[in-house]
């Protein structure tokens, strides 16, 4: 049982970010930015790894394979499956994985700001963007409580 434990990578590093070795393939992918749950699974089927074995008990051609199914993710599924169709600066759809989803994210954001919309101005003044009602939650400061009115 120590030897089946001492094999085991504790990290196992795919897109600029370190995966949990003790969990299982589908789980562990979707530890990187912009793979979730259902498309882990595609990448571990492209990839002919089990989606159920041990990220960290994977040899080392296995985890190339996944590497490169992550890095070809966008050309293997349907349009409608990517976080990035049809891109606003470039007009062509894509799937943006790691640290680019959150630069692309911040784009964005200020472009929203920048052309002064109603939720670039939301954004900007902290408040919530997506309509939700504002009166008695999303309170932030020392605001706390209802006050009564005086007499």
């Amino acid at each position: 049982m120590a030897s089946e434990e001492e094999d085991i990578k504790y990290f196992v590093r795919i897109r600029n970010t370190d995966l949990d070795g003790t969990k299982s393939v589908r789980v562990a992918l979707t530890g990187i930015p912009g793979v979730g749950r259902h498309s882990a699974g595609i990448i571990a089927r492209r990839a002919n790894v089990g989606e159920r074995e041990t990220m960290g008990r994977l040899d080392d051609d296995s985890i190339e394979r996944l590497r490169g199914a992550v890095d070809g993710y966008a050309e293997t599924v349907p349009a409608w499956m990517l976080n990035r169709i049809r891109d606003v600066y470039s007009g062509e759809s894509r799937h943006v994985l790691g640290t680019d989803l959150q630069l692309t994210h911040d784009e964005d954001v200020n472009l929203l700001r920048k052309i002064r919309c109603y939720r670039g101005i939301r954004h900007e003044t902290g408040q919530k963007v997506r309509g939700q009602r504002t009166k008695s939650t999303g309170r932030t400061g020392a605001t706390v409580g209802v006050r009564r009115k005086k007499d």
